[in-house]
């Protein structure tokens, strides 16, 4: 009984003087903001994960884009990694043909590079999209329905 009640008190001590921290926790998993169509054709949801975070440097948003939406051609003033999560996405930079991007792919677009992506067709997509703070993307020209549509019966086709 002495050890027991020797062990509950021990016990009961080391509860008294830990650490009573408040983390600042939040989920990818949510859905996010649905976004104003400024910059894009169709439904898409933003979740600023990190956003202007100065220590870090960098930022990461969880973008949903609804099958059949894309975003305009941009470019960013640092590199941008794009992670998908889920579904397919068109992935193009200017000069290049436009691929498929699926589950688990990672792309890596170098600073000033402009490009666009998107989801495919017939499939929504959701990506990380990780990138420096600071300058606010540059967008550059519209991506309209017709060239979209050109791109995705071209990769269907491949």
């Amino acid at each position: 009984m002495k050890k027991t009640l020797f062990f509950f008190l021990i016990l009961s001590s080391v509860s008294i003087f830990s650490q009573d921290a408040e983390y600042d926790v939040s989920s990818y998993l949510t859905e996010g903001t649905k976004a104003p169509n400024t910059h894009y054709i169709g439904e898409a949801w933003l979740n600023a994960i990190i956003h202007d975070d100065q220590e870090l440097g960098y930022n990461i948003t969880k973008a949903t884009f609804k099958a059949n939406s894309t975003l305009d051609w941009h470019k960013h003033s640092s590199a941008q990694v794009l992670i998908i999560v889920e579904g397919e996405a068109y992935y193009q930079e200017r000069g290049t043909e436009a691929v498929i991007l699926k589950e688990g792919d990672i792309i890596k677009c170098e600073k000033g590079i402009e490009h666009w992506h998107s989801s495919t067709k017939n499939n929504d997509v959701t990506y990380l999209a990780l990138y420096g703070g600071g300058q606010p993307t540059t967008w550059t020209e519209v991506v309209t329905q017709e060239y979209y549509d050109e791109v995705a019966e071209k990769l269907k086709n491949n």
